[in-house]
């Protein structure tokens, strides 16, 4: 296998560790590859790496506020797209009531998180409810449909042409950070059951992102069994127990949570924040040289933003700089806070993500100066 050039070396006026212990007065910068996976080099300013006075050009940190989506959809398929590249498709989708037709992705496996609401998911694997905070993997082909008990809100993200996977845990050990113990599977129970029946039934089939139609004279939800090792499941963020450590703010990939072949879906849940006096307590600043960064706000109070909302998507595409907001910078310093207030998911896409009409809607395009404190004297 080919290997990275690796000569760890010390120039000039450095920290002795990663993300703690900073020279006075400096601001930390991580240069890495592959994401958080691979080589990485931390460099000290005497700037905020982010305290740019302008910033020109088709790249820049973009923001989109999901609640100027008007309207809602009665199939996954109609949903919005708002970014995309060839491995992954990220919709937002809001639906009320019972689905009267069955779905099938032919294209990929399907990761729905549950932003709001509640209901039941019928699939060929049986029934589940689900309740916010809920993530759904539907395996690809799988055919299902949701009744919502209250409106709900999903992020759909397609793994297109591909399937999810759980993270390599390494010294963490298999419990960590959650026991696959608590991943949940439909049941084939009296609902399930209730809901088979011989009246007509329509599936919309999505293969190379065109529709299809079968109709059926009985409902295809009819199996009365299964065994075998792929299935749906369901894990809420709930269920999270997030690494961490009193002396050393661990990077995002420590809260990896799936793993498809081109990009990974973190989650971030409430944890106590780093107690050593010289550890960063806020993301440091970096260059993902290797992934565009996409966050979607879930709930609480993201702790290295500011002005951002539940409902809300960042996306910080690679090339340039980006970290913690000024407000947020300076309340970690000051140790404002003892602990995260947040729920978020991270999407990290090895390939470059295009933005879509529908996202450009819904822009918040003021968002690229909400760094300009940190240039102000």
């Amino acid at each position: 296998m080919p290997k990275w050039i690796s000569f760890p070396r010390v120039e000039g006026n450095a920290s002795r560790q990663a993300h703690a212990d900073l020279p006075p007065g400096t601001y930390e910068r991580e240069l890495g590859r592959e994401g958080f996976y691979g080589p990485s080099t931390q460099m000290y300013h005497r700037h905020p790496p982010t305290a740019w006075s302008r910033f020109e050009g088709p790249l820049r940190p973009r923001a989109f506020d999901t609640h100027r989506l008007k309207g809602g959809s009665a199939s996954p398929w109609d949903a919005p797209v708002l970014l995309a590249n060839a491995h992954l498709q990220l919709r937002l989708w809001r639906v009320e009531g019972a689905m009267d037709h069955l779905v099938r992705n032919a294209d990929g496996d399907e990761l729905a998180f549950v932003h709001e609401g509640a209901g039941d998911l019928f699939c060929d694997y049986g029934h589940l409810a689900f309740r916010d905070g809920d993530y759904l993997l539907l395996p690809r082909g799988t055919l299902w449909r949701i009744e919502a008990s209250r409106p709900v809100v999903m992020l759909l993200l397609e793994a297109t042409n591909e399937g999810y996977r759980l993270p390599d845990k390494g010294i963490a050990g298999e419990h960590a950070p959650f026991d696959p113990a608590v991943l949940d599977v439909p049941a084939m129970d009296e609902a399930f059951r209730a809901q088979q029946g011989e009246t007509e039934w329509r599936v919309v089939i999505k293969r190379r992102g065109a529709l299809t139609v079968q109709t059926f004279p009985f409902n295809p939800l009819d199996a009365v069994g299964w065994h075998g090792t792929l299935a749906a499941v369901r894990i809420n963020w709930r269920d999270l127990r997030p690494l961490m450590s009193h002396r050393a703010h661990l990077p995002p990939s420590v809260h990896t949570t799936f793993v498809a072949p081109r990009f990974v879906v973190c989650t971030f849940c409430p944890r106590p924040l780093e107690s050593d006096p010289g550890a960063l307590k806020v993301p440091f600043f970096h260059n993902n040289d290797d992934y565009d960064e996409v966050i979607f706000y879930h709930r609480g109070e993201f702790f290295s933003r500011d002005n951002i909302r539940p409902g809300m998507i960042t996306f910080h595409p690679s090339g340039f700089t980006h970290g913690p907001h000024p407000k947020a910078f300076a309340a970690a310093a000051a140790g404002a806070r003892r602990q995260t207030n947040e729920v978020a998911v991270m999407v990290d896409s090895r390939d470059a993500l295009d933005v879509t009409p529908a996202a450009e809607a819904i822009e918040w395009r003021e968002y690229v100066d909400s760094w300009k404190d940190f240039a102000k004297p």
